[in-house]
């Protein structure tokens, strides 16, 4: 398998959201684009997938290493060979580092006490994220933050799953839900009022980022218009289910996928 190859099946595998939303790049950038977003998931395996802290750890390492490596032109994985390739030169491994920190902060804690205390969490992983996929304009990062928070409110079954819960802890005390309820994956009124709460402040985030995009750079980053779109088709999806996303992670089907990208604008 060639690094492209490698790099499409950890992005964008066919079927997934971001396989359609990557569809919608510029066919001269698709190759670098998807090189990104496989990097993305290989440092989101490498923090959360982890059991032990220690191995964690040093994976984390590994990787801050690598993109040194990428620095000095020596590249040794997949990805990162991937990104040399496509970069052309153009590739910020500053930037790329503060991704690799960013992702660092899920081996200190698995939980947030105040949304201030989240939001930093997101700014550093998901608006960094952005960033780089829009080349430093300044509208992407508020745009990734709200990709990342509407990503794990859908995902927030999931995450319990591996000792995560990316609901501030202030919050959920204020809807009277527990850590132990998401983990025992515990329906009552009390969590979906909580999900009402998160799911339209992940909407009211990406509206806000949206309408900030310049009319002149939108058919450029279509890859983010269409994620942000994708997205908030699945966070209508997981309303109208009535918030069961303890024990199962709810999606669109692929045709709704395509049709929803296609429309991004």
């Amino acid at each position: 398998m060639n690094f492209d190859d490698y790099c499409q099946q950890k992005a964008a595998p066919e079927g997934s959201a971001t396989y359609y939303a990557l569809h919608r790049a510029p066919a001269s950038r698709q190759a670098l684009l998807t090189a990104l977003y496989a990097l993305y998931r290989e440092l989101e395996e490498t923090v959360k997938e982890t059991s032990d802290p220690t191995i964690g750890r040093t994976k984390h390492a590994w990787w801050q290493n690598e993109i040194g490596r990428l620095d000095s032109g020596e590249p040794t994985h997949p990805v990162t060979k991937a990104l040399q390739a496509h970069g052309g030169g153009s590739i910020d491994t500053t930037q790329l580092m503060a991704l690799v920190e960013g992702f660092g902060m899920d081996l200190d804690q698995a939980r947030y006490l105040d949304w201030p205390g989240l939001r930093r969490y997101l700014d550093q992983v998901g608006g960094v994220f952005a960033s780089v996929i829009a080349d430093k304009a300044p509208w992407a990062a508020p745009l990734g933050s709200a990709l990342m928070l509407a990503e794990r409110v859908q995902e927030i079954g999931n995450d319990a799953r591996h000792g995560r819960i990316y609901i501030p802890i202030d919050e959920l005390q204020r809807f009277n839900v527990t850590a132990a309820d998401i983990i025992n994956r515990k329906y009552n009124d009390a969590f979906s009022e909580l999900m009402r709460f998160q799911i339209d402040r992940a909407r009211r985030a990406l509206d806000d980022a949206l309408a900030a995009i310049p009319t002149a750079d939108r058919k450029a980053h279509r890859v983010l218009l269409a994620q942000a779109a994708l997205s908030r088709a699945r966070l209508d999806e997981i309303e109208r289910e009535g918030f069961q996303v303890l024990h199962q992670s709810i999606s669109l089907t692929p045709i709704r996928k395509l049709w929803i990208s296609w429309r991004a604008r």
